[in-house]
């Protein structure tokens, strides 16, 4: 049975495509079977693996019930990931998903047929709380919500929370928050230290211990369509998502 992340924060920016395709493939590297699935209109979590942004079948097909989870899984280049690509039509999805009775369940009804498949299942949301985002939460029992480390890092998580809180009371109990991850993090600046300083204390059962730098190696993985743990595997990034994945699958 599948362990399911979904990746979540309404604000844009903040390292969660980055996140989900790097942490996917050193949780794969550490030997264990994992999928991700590319719920976000951009499909930057698809370019990032290699994986045409129009390659189809993807996500679209499988929530319009034109294939199965399966079917539209592909492999990538980290031995033990896969993925189900965003697929072009995606961003039509939060027009006519919500047409459809029980809308919100249409993905974690699909992930049921792989979920004996995978370790791991992770699941990147466009940065909204729409019905994609819904139907990863619903989906998923375990939550990461990157932050980034800049001023306006608490922007939005009391809403995000809410949201969160609404999900686990009203479609999905079994939600739980695995934690808050700080990411593009400059620790040689007073404000780096500052905005690690004030989550940490607002939060302070909720913070991941590993931290993820500001990192040129990780901005430039994604143009060569590989995760930075095989871009450049001794960069801190890299590194640091390393270390992420080993608290993730310590748990």
């Amino acid at each position: 049975m599948s362990t399911v992340y979904a990746i979540t924060n309404q604000k844009g920016g903040v390292g969660k495509t980055t996140t989900a395709v790097n942490v996917c493939a050193c949780v794969a590297r550490f030997g264990h079977d994992t999928l991700l699935v590319d719920v976000d209109p951009q499909a930057n979590a698809t370019v990032g693996l290699g994986v045409s942004r129009l390659h189809a079948p993807g996500l679209y097909e499988v929530l319009s019930g034109d294939v199965s989870m399966a079917q539209a899984t592909v492999s990538t280049s980290v031995p033990g990931l896969s993925l189900v690509p965003s697929g072009a039509g995606l961003a039509g999805a939060s027009i006519e998903l919500p047409r459809r009775f029980g809308f919100e369940r249409v993905l974690k009804d699909a992930l049921a047929s792989v979920s004996d498949d995978y370790r791991y299942i992770v699941l990147d949301c466009p940065p909204s709380l729409g019905p994609l985002t819904v139907n990863a939460l619903v989906a998923a029992s375990r939550v990461i919500v990157p932050v980034q480390s800049e001023y306006f890092a608490l922007e939005g998580l009391a809403s995000l929370l809410e949201t969160l809180g609404l999900i686990q009371r009203e479609l999905n109990p079994s939600l739980t928050i695995a934690g808050m991850l700080l990411t593009m993090h400059d620790g040689r600046t007073h404000l780096g230290r500052d905005v690690e300083s004030e989550v940490r204390k607002h939060f302070p059962e909720l913070v991941f211990d590993t931290v993820i730098p500001r990192n040129v190696r990780v901005g430039e993985a994604p143009s060569h369509g590989l995760p930075v743990v095989e871009h450049d595997p001794a960069c801190a990034g890299a590194t640091a998502y390393s270390d992420l994945a080993r608290e993730l699958v310590e748990r």
